[in-house]
C-alpha cells in the first residue's frame, strides 16, 4: 500500500447500522419470511453462529431431519455479525465448573473449547468459507505492574487447565512480535484465531441452505413454549424447539432476566499503510487481548487495518436492546484514543466504522448448553465475550442431546462436559439490575485509571468488590 495515505482528508467515521464486517462482505439476498403455521421437526430460534452451527451438525448427522431455522431480522445480524473476529479457547464460567463438578471436568470442558478452535477452521475448510481465517493464536499483553502480576497469574492458571503450549514473554519478546505502547510482558496462546466474522457468518448460512435447511429472515419469535415458537406469521410446531439467541434473549416472552443484554462496542481504522505496518508489526496476526479489567480486544483485518473493541455503555435499562446499532461519539472517542494508547504511531489514522451490539451474560457468568427431555424445549448461550468459538462447541452438544433423546445415539463426551443441563438463577429486577451493572462498569473503570497511576502489583480494590458484585471472579 502506498505511504502517502495519510496526507489523505480525513473520512467521516460511519456510526452504527450494519457492522463493518458485513458493510465490506455484503448482505446476501433477503430471504423469505414465515409465510404461515407450519410444523417441522427442529425449530431453531435465531440464525447467528449459534442457530446456524446447530443446523448445520444436526442435518449433517441426520440428513433426513426437517429443520427451520427463524431469524428476527437477517442471519448474523446480531453477535454473530458484530464481534471482533476473535475465535478463541475462552469459556465462560470455567473455574466455576471446576468448583461445581471437580477440576478434571473443567479441564475436559477446556480441551474441547481448544479442539473448537481447530473444527471451525476445518469445517471453513470443508465448505469453501473464505472468512479471512488466520490461525496465530491468542496473544494478551499487561501494560502495568497490576495488569502484569495479573497476567502471570492467568498464565500458571490455564497451564493448570492443560495448555502445555502456552507461552509466557516478558516485555523485550513481546515488542519483537508486535509494539503495544508500554506492554511489560504477555501470554500466548495457539488455540485462536483471527476470522473475518460476515464472511464466516454468509458462508455457514448458505452451507445450511445447501443442505436443505429451511431459513425464514425477517421473523421474529415473540414466545418459545413447548413444541412451538410463535411469531407475527405463524406459529412454528416442532418436537424440537430450540433457543439460540444470545444478547437477544431478553426479547422472548418470560426471559427478560434470563442473559443480560450487555453492549461491546467496536472500531475499525482505515487500511493502514505498509510503514506504519512494519513499525507496528504484528506479523504474526494473533488476535490481541489485554489484562485491564475493562479489557480491550483487537484483531489486524484481512485487508490492513485495526479492528478494537470494548466497552461503552455497558447497559440499557430493563435490558433494552439497540437494533440499530449505533454508538455514543463519546464511546467512539474513547475507542479511538484507547487506539492511540496502544499503538502511538496510529494516532493519524482515521477511524471508518463503528458499531455496537450486544451478548448475553448469565448471572453467574456460566455459558451453558441445555435439552428439557420433557418438553423438547432447548437452548444454548451466556458465551460473554468468548462466543465465536463457543457457540461451535454448544452446536455440536446441541446436537449430541438431540441425537440422543431421540434414540438415535447415545451419550458422548460431549454430553458429558460440566455445562450440559447448567442452570443459573436469573438477574435482580430493575433498577438493582440497572444499579449493579453501571456500578460495577464504574468501578472496573476506575480500577483501571488507578492502577494505571500505580506501582503496585495488586489489583485494585475497587475491581475485586465490583468482582464479587458480578460473579466475574
Amino acid at each position: 500500500m502506498s505511504s502517502d495515505r495519510t496526507a489523505e482528508p480525513r473520512r467521516e467515521t460511519t456510526d452504527g447500522g450494519i457492522s463493518f464486517w458485513f458493510a465490506q462482505a455484503g448482505i446476501p439476498a433477503p430471504r423469505e419470511p414465515l409465510p404461515g403455521d407450519t410444523r417441522t421437526d427442529v425449530c431453531i430460534v435465531g440464525g447467528g453462529y449459534t442457530g446456524l452451527w446447530t443446523a448445520y451438525y444436526l442435518k449433517k448427522a441426520v440428513p433426513f431431519l426437517n429443520i427451520t431455522v427463524l431469524e428476527a431480522k437477517f442471519c448474523g445480524y446480531g453477535a454473530s455479525g458484530r464481534s471482533g473476529g476473535r475465535l478463541h479457547n475462552n469459556i465462560a464460567g470455567r473455574d466455576r465448573y471446576a468448583k461445581l463438578h471437580g477440576h478434571e471436568a473443567a479441564v475436559r470442558l477446556q480441551r474441547a473449547m481448544n479442539d473448537t478452535v481447530g473444527e471451525v477452521v476445518r469445517v471453513a475448510a470443508e465448505e469453501k468459507i473464505d472468512a479471512g481465517i488466520h490461525r496465530g493464536g491468542v496473544l494478551e499483553v499487561a501494560r502495568t505492574p497490576a495488569q502484569l502480576a495479573r497476567l502471570k497469574d492467568h498464565h500458571s492458571v490455564e497451564i493448570a487447565f492443560g495448555e502445555r503450549d502456552r507461552v509466557l514473554r516478558g516485555a523485550r519478546e513481546t515488542a519483537e512480535r508486535i509494539k503495544v505502547n508500554g506492554a511489560v510482558g504477555s501470554t500466548w496462546t495457539p488455540h485462536g484465531a483471527r476470522l473475518h466474522p460476515a464472511r464466516l457468518v454468509n458462508g455457514l448460512a448458505a452451507a445450511v441452505e445447501a443442505l436443505g435447511v429451511t431459513v425464514h429472515e425477517s421473523t421474529p419469535v415473540t414466545e418459545i413454549r413447548p413444541k412451538h415458537a410463535v411469531t407475527p406469521y405463524g406459529t412454528v410446531r416442532a418436537p424440537y424447539v430450540l433457543r439460540c439467541t444470545e444478547g437477544f434473549t431478553a426479547s422472548i416472552k418470560g426471559q427478560r432476566r434470563t442473559w443480560l443484554p450487555m453492549n461491546s462496542s467496536v472500531i475499525v481504522t482505515e487500511p493502514l499503510p505498509a510503514a506504519l505496518w512494519d513499525t507496528l508489526g504484528w506479523e504474526s496476526r494473533e488476535t490481541l487481548g489485554d489484562m485491564a479489567h475493562s479489557s480491550t480486544y483487537a484483531q489486524r483485518t484481512t485487508d490492513g487495518r485495526i479492528a478494537l473493541g470494548g466497552r461503552g455503555v455497558p447497559y440499557r435499562f430493563g435490558s433494552k436492546t439497540d437494533d440499530d446499532g449505533r454508538t455514543a461519539p463519546a464511546t467512539v472517542e474513547a475507542l479511538r484514543r484507547l487506539l492511540v494508547r496502544f499503538f502511538p504511531a496510529a494516532a493519524g489514522v482515521a477511524v471508518d466504522h463503528a458499531w455496537s451490539g450486544v451478548l448475553g451474560v448469565p448471572r453467574d457468568r456460566c455459558a451453558t448448553v441445555t435439552l428439557d427431555r420433557s418438553t423438547g424445549l432447548g437452548w444454548a448461550g451466556g458465551y460473554a465475550d468468548s462466543g465465536v468459538a463457543t457457540a461451535n462447541l454448544a452446536a455440536r452438544t446441541l446436537r449430541d442431546l438431540i441425537q440422543q433423546d431421540s434414540g438415535q445415539a447415545g451419550p458422548t463426551e460431549l454430553t458429558a462436559l460440566p455445562w450440559v443441563d447448567h442452570r443459573v438463577r436469573r438477574w435482580e429486577p430493575e433498577p438493582l439490575r440497572w444499579l449493579g451493572v453501571h456500578g460495577a462498569d464504574a468501578a472496573h473503570r476506575a480500577a483501571d485509571r488507578r492502577e494505571t497511576a500505580s506501582s503496585r502489583a495488586d489489583s485494585d480494590p475497587l475491581a475485586r468488590m465490583a468482582d464479587r458484585i458480578t460473579g466475574r471472579r
